[in-house]
């Protein structure tokens, strides 16, 4: 997991979408001039930079459900995986594709685990419809853009669940689903998009990035750009204490923060020591406020960043120290 791509952008005037739609019709407006331009360049960009087109898909909410961009993904030769807002026009009737999933009978169910509002976990079991469609160009730009085929797939619950919203996907992708199987697999990836959620919450909140007061755009940019990486690297670390138990620390500490860790945040009675960054990572969730009780769950991004926060400042406390004193 890695940030290969990333775009800032600042508006000159907004007043807002709702406003703007009294004058114009969105859609008639060359993608050129709207500030959705930057999902194709950004397709494009992180496309070029993998250097491998055929195996990236790109993944996004209903934000990115542009046509262009499913354009330019097609030219780029990768693919995409978006949740709709536009109920898009599809087949030789140009019918809406939502009419015609409706006529589809369900074609399997998936169970999955989901958290209510108190974040208690929960049975969801989604009926699932998937169909191939030839998709028609927004109204006014068939001239510029070409049909393309895509898979829809919605998955739904029937029953609105108690102390949550009900789970209503309905997604587009250019790659084929032929089976219930190929189907859940694209809803897994599409659930993998919630992680960049969780970056820009660390971005925000942790790197505080929005309270930002530097004068210029290039300054913000710059200052962006080192958050970005910062960001990137407090969630490879709360995800990878998770998963690889055995990694070593030196991958991330030196030995003296080691040392300051061992020193300033001790082993309850109940935990074993071991040499692992697991370990340590655990050790910095601590400073950051994390209790580690039995049956707390693993920490989350905000207290591997408050802890590293505390870290730096006794590991710069300890080497001043040091000069100070000496050895």
């Amino acid at each position: 997991m890695g940030l290969c791509a990333a775009k800032f952008w600042t508006r000159k005037k907004f007043k807002g979408t709702n406003a703007l739609k009294r004058h114009v019709n969105p859609t008639r407006i060359p993608i050129e001039t709207k500030e959705s331009i930057r999902w194709i360049e950004n397709v494009k960009a992180s496309t070029r930079l993998l250097g491998q087109p055929a195996q990236c898909l790109h993944i996004g909410d209903r934000e990115s459900d542009i046509y262009e961009l499913f354009c330019a993904a097609q030219e780029e030769g990768t693919h995409f995986l978006v949740r709709t807002c536009v109920d898009r026009r599809s087949g030789p009737n140009r019918v809406c594709i939502s009419e015609q999933m409706a006529t589809i009978p369900s074609q399997g169910q998936h169970r999955i685990r989901v958290p209510d509002q108190d974040g208690n976990s929960a049975e969801a079991v989604l009926e699932i419809k998937f169909q191939r469609f030839l998709l028609h160009p927004p109204e006014g730009k068939q001239k510029r853009y070409p049909t393309m085929t895509v898979t829809a797939i919605h998955a739904y619950e029937t029953k609105a669940p108690e102390n949550r919203e009900r789970i209503d996907w309905k997604l587009l992708t250019d790659l084929p689903v032929d089976d219930l199987k190929a189907a859940v697999c694209q809803l897994a990836r599409y659930g993998m998009r919630w992680k960049i959620e969780v970056f820009h919450k660390v971005l925000k909140s942790g790197c505080r990035a929005e309270q930002s007061h530097l004068r210029t755009a290039e300054r913000l940019t710059n200052l962006f750009a080192i958050f970005c990486i910062i960001a990137w690297r407090v969630f490879w670390l709360t995800m990878n204490q998770r998963e690889d138990k055995e990694a070593s620390p030196s991958l991330v500490f030196t030995e003296t923060e080691q040392k300051v860790l061992d020193h300033f945040v001790k082993d309850s009675p109940s935990e074993s020591r071991s040499f692992t960054l697991q370990y340590y990572l655990r050790k910095v969730a601590k400073l950051g406020g994390y209790l580690a009780r039995k049956n707390d769950s693993p920490p989350g991004n905000m207290v591997i960043w408050r802890g590293f926060r505390k870290l730096n400042d006794l590991h710069a406390g300890f080497l001043a120290a040091r000069q100070i004193v000496g050895n």
